[in-house]
């Protein structure tokens, strides 16, 4: 019968498996001992490789300088040694340039936290400032400081309706002024239209009609061009602001106390360091709609014609006198022929077509002239 191990003296199966400790020592230079000395007699060889590996290992100077560890039985540590006297061991920390690393400097860690660039493609927001600083109209109050293309125009220099039919011919974008003493009148173009105006105390089509008023008073009336993107925001701008609902796809102005926000798209374009008492909106329309001049200064566009007997063959594709009338004011003259004789006047049809009033003027009095339509 096999004997029980003895608690008391630790032998058995399982403590004849454990390893025996090792002792650990250090080698102080130039003292003579021999490292080997004390230590276990059964320890595994792969020390004695290790050992042999590091004898033939050159290592720098200061790895020799902080009293590095020697090989000899011992675990290895991440810190270097320092034997200061006998019996006495301290350790050091290891220098940074020691293990490869090198400590950030201030500079370096402020860059890393902060924010990254703005991605490739990403809009550019244009901080504008206002033309018209402290107006009290809307519009007025939104326009930005840009050079003007035409200025000190005069009624003894040009008419008015000629200068608009320019900027129609070139699909121009700005917007207009004329001031005389405490009055003034702005016009937003777009696309050589006039799409929006403000006054003192009016807006839309009877601002457009302030404008030429004080025009034929002696006003000059100076031009500044506009980005398209932006004039195109600017056109919804009216008399009043809506609440506002940012969508992916918002095209037009939101207004806050002290800031102006262009958006094109749902994407800020451009801000402007003016706006209202309190926060608002004006959407842009999809496409802006031109408008009209009111009765009083154009009673003319808001009146009916009849066609003649001549000017009903006009429009009859049977007759001679269709292909006559369609070679010489072309199909949009004939659409204007018809929209008359169905009882539109020339102002509603504008406004269904999209056309500049100014160019129906001329066309219609042409046409009554040639015995086409006469009032009704």
């Amino acid at each position: 019968m096999s004997r029980p191990p003895d608690s008391g003296s630790g032998e058995g199966k399982e403590a004849r498996r454990r390893l025996p400790p090792r002792s650990p020592e250090v080698r102080k230079t130039g003292s003579g001992e021999n490292p080997k000395e004390g230590a276990a007699p059964d320890s595994p060889s792969t020390d004695n490789q290790l050992s042999g590996l590091l004898d033939g290992l050159s290592l720098p100077e200061q790895f020799l300088a902080a009293g590095a560890v020697q090989a000899d039985g011992t675990e290895a540590s991440s810190m270097p040694v320092n034997v200061a006297g006998s019996g006495e061991v301290r350790l050091t920390a290891p220098p940074q340039e020691q293990i490869g690393q090198t400590t950030p400097t201030l500079e370096a860690q402020t860059r890393s936290v902060q924010s990254p660039p703005p991605p490739p493609g990403a809009p550019m927001i244009t901080q504008l400032s206002p033309m018209f600083p402290g107006a009290t109209p809307f519009l007025a109050r939104f326009l930005p400081t840009v050079t003007p293309s035409h200025t000190g125009i005069q009624t003894g220099f040009c008419n008015l309706h000629d200068f608009l039919r320019f900027l129609h011919d070139q699909n121009w974008y700005g917007f207009l002024h004329a001031g005389l003493g405490e009055q003034a009148a702005y016009v937003l173009v777009y696309e050589g239209r006039t799409v929006a105006a403000a006054g003192l105390s009016s807006t839309g089509e009877q601002a457009l009609g302030e404008l030429l008023h004080l025009y034929d008073q002696g006003a000059p009336l100076s031009a500044y061009p506009l980005d398209k993107h932006l004039a195109h925001i600017l056109s919804g701008v009216g008399s009043r602001a809506w609440k506002f609902n940012l969508t992916d796809d918002f095209t037009g102005l939101h207004s806050r106390p002290g800031e102006a926000v262009f958006y094109d798209q749902g994407q800020v374009v451009a801000t402007l360091p003016a706006g209202l008492s309190y926060e608002g909106a004006f959407p842009a329309p999809l496409r802006p709609q031109t408008l009209i001049l009111p009765r009083s200064l154009a009673g003319w566009a808001h009146h009916g014609y009849v066609a003649t007997l001549r000017g009903r063959d006009a429009v009859n594709a049977i007759t001679t006198a269709h292909q006559s009338f369609r070679s010489r004011y072309g199909a949009e003259g004939l659409t204007f022929q018809k929209a008359l004789i169905d009882g539109l006047t020339p102002a509603e049809f504008a406004l269904r077509r999209d056309v500049a009033l100014h160019d129906l003027e001329a066309l219609l009095k042409e046409l009554i002239s040639a015995g086409y339509l006469k009032d009704d």
